[in-house]
């Protein structure tokens, strides 16, 4: 198995070093949070254009080949930079956001009623 960093690396590490990145090239003037947000939808449709049109099977074809995952770990990393960046320059604990929102899920999603289901918490069910 590769080395797996996740187990490793702390967020407040990963923002420290996106902030640097973007101190160094004195990007703070044009990062706000609509211009990272616009950023960070860009990236994704950039994930989102890498299976466009393709069946479940091209789908795995995709993540089995190395250098057509490698495109999808570059759009993944640009999407986290981004998610990172605007977590890191609003001051923004992604941590605890993450578990609160999990929390009200777990209320509009309870596993008795969406277990196995697709649907919307606001559809019939």
């Amino acid at each position: 198995m590769i080395n797996n960093l996740d187990s490793k690396v702390n967020l407040e590490e990963l923002k420290k070093e996106v902030a640097d990145f973007s101190t160094k090239r004195d990007w703070d003037q044009f990062h706000n949070a609509k211009e990272l947000a616009l950023a960070l939808s860009i990236e994704s449709s950039e994930l989102l254009e890498l299976f466009r049109w393709k069946t479940p099977e091209e789908v795995k074809e995709i993540m089995n080949d190395v250098s057509k995952k490698e495109e999808v770990k570059d759009e993944l990393s640009d999407i986290f930079n981004f998610v990172l960046r605007i977590a890191q320059f609003y001051d923004i604990d992604l941590t605890s956001a993450l578990r609160s929102k999990m929390k009200k899920n777990e209320l509009k999603y309870p596993v008795d009623k969406f277990k196995g289901s697709n649907k919307k918490y606001n559809e019939d069910n």
